[in-house]
């Protein structure tokens, strides 16, 4: 059976056609239709179940709709394929405590981050276990990382060693806001804390505090942030937003964080 596919509310700079996969979708605005068979529709159904992007969940609608068997089914090879996941750090002994498990960066979107920022000054506002330092000192830049936390700190001191480019790399401990107007770089990066239960359909600049500590910041030519995928660009005008995926087999379609970039005049 096929089934007549229509997904609403789709940026057009979360890169729709890798976002939806293969079906020659054709592209009415923020709108995407495609025929799929009953297996490829319910694939998407489950990737796209409950997903956010830009300030709005996504709106699926099959005609006919789908049977519940081919759901249950999907959902099932969803939810394995999801163990699939793009790797946080490679080499064996780096530290990370819980949140860091949940909130790293995989390491090769850390690196390729740092890649477009290669060879420039970067603070990292709030650094954690340091994956996006790691990333940015890796490509050639020097680093500042700020951290408040003790324990996290330590463990980002630990992973920059391990990774052997402490010399790219100076740490400061304390309050973001309190040290960031002593600091110039070319680049502020910020990757404000989203929690577990962050919202899947819609997260907005209040909800996001450091991030509006880095938007106030003086002494930086570019604001670079990595935000939820719900997080609504619209609160950001004049932002350049892009969707970065995963990279390995499992959220090689899935979107793992919208990458901003907010530049000064």
């Amino acid at each position: 059976m096929d089934h007549h596919v229509v997904v609403r509310t789709v940026p057009p700079w979360a890169d729709p056609p890798r976002l939806l996969g293969p079906g020659g979708w054709s592209f009415e605005g923020p709108a995407a239709r495609a025929t799929l068979s009953t297996h490829a529709a319910a694939d998407l159904d489950a990737r796209l179940r409950g997903v956010g992007l830009g300030g709005g969940a996504l709106l699926v609608e099959f005609d006919p709709p789908l049977p519940r068997a081919a759901v249950r089914a999907a959902r099932t090879t969803d939810a394995r394929r999801r163990r699939e996941a793009s790797a946080g750090f490679t080499r064996p002994g780096a530290r990370l405590d819980a949140e860091g498990k949940v909130s790293l960066t995989p390491e090769a979107l850390a690196l390729a981050l740092g890649e477009r920022a290669r060879g420039r000054s970067v603070v990292d506002a709030g650094c954690g276990a340091g994956g996006n330092t790691i990333g940015f000192a890796r490509a050639g830049c020097t680093v500042t990382a700020i951290e408040r936390d003790a324990a996290r700190l330590a463990d980002a001191r630990h992973n920059v060693a391990l990774y052997g480019v402490g010399d790219r790399v100076r740490f400061r401990r304390g309050e973001v806001g309190a040290i960031l107007p002593e600091l110039s770089a070319d680049i502020l990066f910020v990757d404000p804390p989203w929690g577990v239960a962050w919202d899947r359909a819609r997260v907005g600049r209040a909800d996001l505090p450091l991030l509006e500590v880095a938007l106030a910041a003086p002494g930086f030519t570019e604001v670079w942030a990595k935000l939820p995928p719900s997080f609504d660009v619209r609160e950001l005008p004049g932002a350049v937003p892009e969707a970065i995926y995963g990279v390995a087999a499992g959220d090689s379609r899935r979107v793992k964080f919208v990458f901003v970039r907010v530049r000064r005049g």
